[in-house]
């Protein structure tokens, strides 16, 4: 059952609510759903990124920088910084400057290829490794305590949800990227 504003009958009132009411007044004639779904989306995200990781932030990685540690543990092998940016979705710029930032560290590796000096393959260290080991239960753990005051069943509904949206998105942009 739906309250009026478009959310769960009883459940707190969220900001977005308020901006589609706001602009229901100001144009009443204007289809504002959307704005539900993606005006959520984007304040839950920019909610969780205020929020940081708190078992990140404890081992003293960003994000970002997880993510690339991440890339490289659940891979298995090594990887360019080429293929790290497209596991991470991440700039190459980007990419090149946390793998600096992770070498300096002590977390991750790059070596030349043999054949073409101007690739790199990048790998985790013995180091890296154990901190991604040792970081993914805490982090899962936490991911698990925000998402706490919603039932499982509606996480996996959300979850296919959202992976049906991602999917269109990906479609539709690597679509004008290509």
């Amino acid at each position: 059952m739906t309250a009026t504003n478009g959310g769960p009958t009883g459940a707190r009132q969220d900001t977005v609510a308020a901006v589609v009411r706001q602009w229901r007044t100001v144009h009443p004639d204007l289809d504002t759903a959307p704005m539900e779904i993606i005006g959520r989306i984007n304040r839950c995200a920019a909610l969780l990124q205020q929020a940081e990781d708190a078992p990140l932030r404890r081992a003293g990685l960003s994000r970002p920088e997880f993510d690339l540690l991440g890339a490289l543990r659940r891979t298995g092998h090594e990887l360019t910084p080429s293929e790290l940016a497209r596991e991470t979705f991440s700039s190459g710029a980007a990419v090149t400057k946390r793998l600096k930032q992770l070498s300096e560290r002590g977390l991750v590796e790059r070596r030349g290829d043999t054949r073409d000096r101007r690739v790199a393959h990048v790998r985790l260290t013995d180091a890296g490794r154990d901190l991604v080991d040792g970081i993914l239960p805490e982090q899962l753990a936490y991911e698990t305590s925000v998402l706490s005051g919603i039932a499982p069943r509606e996480q996996g509904e959300l979850a296919a949800l959202l992976g049906e949206l991602l999917g269109e998105l990906e479609g539709r942009l690597g679509a004008l990227r290509g």
